[in-house]
């Protein structure tokens, strides 16, 4: 800082002066400093550190919840890439563009190609592990459950910060790792891992190449982040709410986001103990998974879907979550039923455990083994309904404002019921023998996982964008780019309902000519998609750019948790003094 002579006044030497003040020599009043070219270096340096300092070595919740937010849509770009290449691939039968003799863009009918197999299979492992550990999860509770969780409960931070920022880095290795198996000698002489995000022995355990080991470290890093993270989740939850309180004052988010924290606690080590048993198999020369050793390649299914059916509850619930605050506030109620609403999140959590080998009914189980996983999947749809109707309830009679967050909830509601009710159907064992591993399961599974939480995360990004940027979003935008992602999502994926009726098998490249129509609407709804998410990040950039500013609360009296009430964005020290909740 330098002080003007004659008036005494603090001069910035930091702020970037004009061509005209630079060639300013004198004034009538003061001197008028010119700032050198290491001045300007110097400012230039600082500027850089500080922008270092605060996102490269953050403690704070907030800069890390934005963080993670950021590098989950980079990861979900990348993708979102491989599906539509896969799509584009499908559009018509016979293989057009993964060709052995080199991948194409464009179709060549008179050029020869011979089925790279081995590419698909790399593209389908890296969406699938992309998607499930790498996105969704981070972007949720990571993202979300960092940013508000802490808000929501009155805490100045969370329990332990630099834990915090370290969970956030070892996420960015595991995305790194993850990426660059898609990219490492891999099995058939080519790039990448081609076994599944599932990775079944003994294909995982046998492949050649690094690229397998690179995706099992890649989920090995990935569990150890969200470890962390859990840990630091539910010391703050019990730890650091404010005066007043009680464990049944809590918002729903934050409910949901502890619930998932003690799900990823319980079941990521599960996970851990399986990948890393696959590890040894393939390096060290055990045989926990090779018959031919004593092994038994079933135990690994057992293991991973052990972890993997409470995996979706760990992805839907800090959904649940933000969709009821979402559908509280533009309904203009409060939540129908709390009480109920906490202990259904509490039942699922639960109940996630012991429903896992419906995703194994083929393997050969006893009769009483299928009847007990078949029973007990249906009773998990009760605390689920549960949450359905009391979403219902807290909007009859209610005075709804369809603004854009709320119409991403109403599609959240559609899309989730509707894998909700095919995951019924799927239940039934006898049903299942008939569509295991057929589309059937993968309209299932994104109706329920990709879409369901896709659409939570929409919901959330729009209704705090103003709280977290402190910039308004154009409303017309944020409603076409619901419009254009639903008449995508159903176009896409409500077709692969009828082509798994019709028998086509998952996974697969190419296909026979009777399953044309319905995959080529599959992949113009594709397109749909594609162009939402293009229009989305336009938005977000416009947004950010125009500067409107945002207010502290512009939901009004509904939006009544403890975030409205701190300006947007919320200072880097968000309470100087605790509140204290009556």
């Amino acid at each position: 800082m330098l002080r003007c002579v004659s008036s005494g006044r603090l001069v910035s030497a930091w702020a970037r002066p004009s061509p005209e003040i630079l060639s300013r020599r004198s004034c009538a009043n003061c001197w008028v400093f010119s700032a050198s070219r290491d001045m300007v270096e110097t400012s230039a340096l600082i500027t850089a550190k500080r922008f270092f300092t605060r996102w490269f070595m953050s403690t704070n919740h907030k800069d890390i919840g934005i963080l993670y937010l950021i590098v989950s849509a980079l990861a979900g770009f990348i993708s979102v890439a491989f599906t539509v290449y896969m799509r584009l691939e499908l559009m018509e039968p016979g293989v057009q563009y993964m060709c052995l003799e080199g991948a194409r863009f464009i179709s060549d009918g008179t050029a020869s190609c011979t089925p790279n197999g081995h590419l698909w299979n790399v593209l389908i492992t890296g969406h699938g592990i992309l998607m499930m550990f790498f996105v969704v999860i981070p972007a949720l509770f990571g993202g979300f459950g960092n940013y508000f969780m802490p808000l929501q409960i009155g805490a100045p931070d969370m329990a332990f910060p630099r834990l915090n920022n370290l969970s956030f880095w070892l996420y960015v290795a595991g995305t790194t790792l993850a990426i660059c198996s898609v990219l490492t000698p891999g099995g058939n002489g080519q790039l990448g891992s081609g076994v599944g995000w599932v990775l079944y022995p003994p294909l995982s355990v046998r492949e050649a190449g690094m690229s397998m080991d690179f995706a099992i470290f890649a989920v090995h890093v990935s569990g150890a982040s969200s470890i962390l993270g859990a840990i630091n989740i539910i010391t703050t939850f019990l730890n650091m709410r404010a005066p007043g309180m009680t464990l049944f004052k809590v918002p729903l988010f934050a409910w949901s986001i502890f619930v998932t924290a003690w799900l990823i606690l319980l079941a990521l080590p599960v996970l851990a103990g399986a990948i890393t048993m696959l590890l040894t198999d393939r390096n060290f020369g055990t045989t926990f998974f090779d018959p031919a050793g004593g092994g038994d390649p079933i135990l690994y299914q057992h293991i991973l879907w052990f972890f993997g059916h409470p995996e979706v509850y760990i992805v839907i619930l800090p959904g649940f979550g933000i969709i009821s605050h979402v559908i509280a506030t533009f309904a203009r109620k409060p939540v129908f039923g709390y009480l109920p609403m906490v202990w259904a999140i509490i039942a699922i959590g639960a109940l996630g455990f012991v429903v896992w080998a419906h995703h194994m009914y083929t393997v050969g189980m006893t009769l009483n083994q299928q009847a007990y996983f078949m029973l007990a999947t249906m009773v998990i749809a009760v605390p689920t309904g549960v949450k359905v109707f009391s979403w219902i309830a807290t909007m009859w009679g209610g005075s709804i404002e369809f603004k854009t967050p709320m119409l991403w909830a109403f599609g959240f509601l559609f899309l989730f019921t509707m894998g909700g009710v095919t995951g019924i159907v799927l239940s039934q064992a006898s049903v299942d023998r008939y569509y295991h591993d057929t589309y059937y399961v993968v309209a299932h599974f994104h109706y329920v996982m990709s879409l369901g939480a896709v659409f939570a995360i929409f919901a959330g990004i729009y209704f705090y964008f103003g709280k977290m940027t402190g910039r308004h979003y154009p409303e017309w935008a944020g409603k076409l780019h619901f419009w254009l992602f639903f008449i995508g999502a159903n176009l896409t994926f409500f077709p692969q309902h009828f082509l798994g009726r019709q028998g086509m098998p998952r996974r697969y490249i190419d296909y026979a000519d009777g399953f044309v129509l319905w995959n080529q609407v599959s992949s113009f709804g594709y397109l749909f998609i594609l162009a939402s998410l293009f229009f989305f990040f336009a938005v977000v950039i416009e947004s950010v750019v125009r500067r409107r500013k945002a207010e502290a609360n512009p939901w009004g009296e509904y939006a009544t948790t403890l975030e409205w009430t701190l300006p947007s964005p919320p200072p880097f020290h968000q309470f100087n003094e605790l509140p204290k909740v009556k």
